[in-house]
């Protein structure tokens, strides 16, 4: 199969587009013949190298991707070569064919077309994780989501509005593209190029600060978001897009009460796979929108994460095989 790889650490520039071995199919596991694969921001940042080693190589980086069932592992219930799914693990789907574990494998429900299945799980799942499971969200609480119209942050605008939230704030690059996020529930936006995030978002609540909020940028960024949070708020640090070191002074955790919580999504565990495949369902319904900014095709896989590294999109970028 053809693939896109690297056999090194580095920007975009690193990959080459070459025939690797097929994937073998585990037992207890699926194969995929894949359509679309959702590039994810943990996939940059192996690339880079902050994640994780280059073993073994040539080395199919890539957690997500869509497509038609071909084989089937001889322990597995609920799979059937010809159906359409979407299937996550830590790496492999940046290539033609994808095998993952069942238990982080979803069929793709009636109505939910498959490249915006591609796109569903990590994002989707990590917002709902940091909303309710690390957020601990109730009904009429105020979340600030940083970087609103990545994958994660557009997913968390409608959970969160959809759940009963009281007031969402979303911090972005630039007006126009918050201005997108308005009709998905967002109240309040905040241009990060123009105004000090945690000073607007406490003229914003009346000196409150928010419930939640939820960080996929790490860096600097995550300074700004403790000191946006209200007494005894909890920040859910849910990515490093970033890259970037994170320098933070804590005293506020001491005097206001706050709680600061990695986020690690379990997609293998049964509770979150089971949400998982209900938010895939919700998306089926139109319950919640995927959305995808633009495709390129599987060898032009370094001139997507260039454009994703750019902050270009608005929510998930695809490779198409």
């Amino acid at each position: 199969m053809k693939a896109a790889v690297y056999y090194e650490h580095g920007g975009p520039e690193v990959f080459r587009y070459e025939d690797v071995p097929d994937p073998v199919c585990h037992r207890k596991g699926i194969v995929i013949r894949v359509e679309a694969v959702s590039v994810e921001g943990g996939d940059l940042l192996d690339r880079s190298g902050n994640l994780s080693a280059v073993d073994p190589c040539p080395h199919v980086v890539g957690r997500q991707a869509a497509g038609v069932v071909v084989e089937v592992g001889s322990e597995v219930e609920g799979f059937a070569v010809g159906q359409k799914a979407v299937a996550a693990r830590p790496n492999g789907s940046h290539a033609e064919l994808f095998a993952a574990p069942a238990r982080t494998s979803w069929v793709i429900p009636d109505g939910l077309e498959t490249f915006k299945a591609a796109a569903v799980p990590v994002a989707f799942g990590t917002a709902h994780e940091a909303l309710f499971h690390f957020g601990q969200m109730q009904p009429g609480d105020t979340v600030l989501v940083q970087a609103g119209s990545s994958g994660v942050g557009l997913a968390a605008i409608q959970i969160a509005r959809r759940a009963g939230a009281g007031r969402i704030l979303a911090t972005g690059s630039s007006d126009e593209r918050l201005a997108r996020l308005r009709p998905l529930g967002l109240n309040d936006a905040i241009n990060y190029r123009r105004v000090d995030v945690a000073e607007e978002v406490r003229r914003l609540t009346d000196g409150k600060g928010v419930d939640i909020v939820i960080d996929t940028v790490g860096g600097d960024t995550m300074q700004g978001s403790i000191q946006s949070l209200a007494f005894r708020g909890r920040l859910v640090a849910a990515g490093q897009a970033s890259r970037a070191p994170v320098n933070v002074d804590l005293a506020r955790l001491y005097t206001q009460g706050l709680t600061v919580v990695g986020l690690k999504l379990d997609i293998a565990g049964p509770r979150v796979h089971g949400i998982i495949g209900d938010l895939l369902a919700g998306c089926a319904r139109g319950d919640y929108q995927v959305f995808l900014d633009r495709s390129f095709p599987l060898s032009e896989a370094a001139a997507a994460h260039a454009y994703i590294e750019n902050r270009s999109a608005f929510g998930r970028v695809l490779l198409i095989p």
